[in-house]
């Protein structure tokens, strides 16, 4: 296959399995969103998603959140882990939100990058999710999935994200950028990976990363 059909064979294989794609995080709108991005790091969504309710029901708006303090913003999010950190975030930002965008949060990586606790890829998420604006965050599981695929040397996020947008169509960004992901835990994961289910990565992976993969198995079943 050419790098060409391997992209293609990847964006039809995607819309087939995932052809309407749920969000990860809940939320109602472009604030708790950025909130919920926010907390998800070095977290699951699934445990943000159990904790973003008690939270939002307490405070689902900036007005409300910088009413708290960081203290009690802490308490609540505890379980999601680096919870001094995303709470102090998570009172600045709306501090911010109220000073200089009259509690709107702005359509803008650029922008929103500028708030505490929010780097690239949760700016990212958001312009991508809350307003349609093509992005194309990467995150653990599109790093290894690039890599695995052969469509990048996958040393790092940046350069992964600079591959994805060069590879994939524009208008197909948001799409993708959820689709992998969602491939990437259900058929394609870092620990207890099962190749045969992982078509994609069969089809069209790195020479070295399908040859691991039968070492791998070949040891496992010596020890057998």
């Amino acid at each position: 296959m050419t790098k060409q059909e391997k992209v293609d064979f990847t964006i039809d294989t995607l819309q087939e399995l995932y052809p309407q794609i749920p969000i990860p995080l809940d939320h109602k709108d472009p604030y708790t969103l950025l909130i919920a991005v926010l907390m998800s790091a070095q977290s699951t969504d699934v445990r943000v998603n159990q904790i973003t309710p008690l939270l939002f029901e307490v405070a689902d708006n900036p007005y409300d959140m910088v009413k708290l303090t960081v203290e009690e913003i802490r308490e609540i999010i505890k379980p999601v882990g680096l919870s001094p950190m995303k709470a102090k975030g998570i009172h600045g930002l709306s501090q911010i939100l109220i000073d200089k965008y009259n509690g709107v949060v702005p359509a803008s990586i650029e922008k929103l990058t500028e708030f505490p606790a929010v780097g690239h890829k949760t700016a990212s998420v958001v312009v991508a999710q809350a307003f349609g604006i093509p992005a194309f965050p990467v995150d653990t599981h599109i790093h290894r999935l690039m890599y695995r695929w052969g469509f990048t040397n996958g040393k790092n996020v940046v350069q992964t994200e600079k591959d994805a947008k060069r590879l994939f169509p524009e208008h197909l960004w948001n799409d993708l950028h959820l689709q992998i992901i969602w491939y990437g835990r259900d058929y394609s994961p870092a620990r207890g990976w099962d190749l045969e289910k992982d078509i994609i990565t069969k089809t069209i992976g790195r020479k070295t990363v399908l040859a691991d993969y039968e070492k791998m198995m070949t040891k496992r079943k010596k020890k057998k």
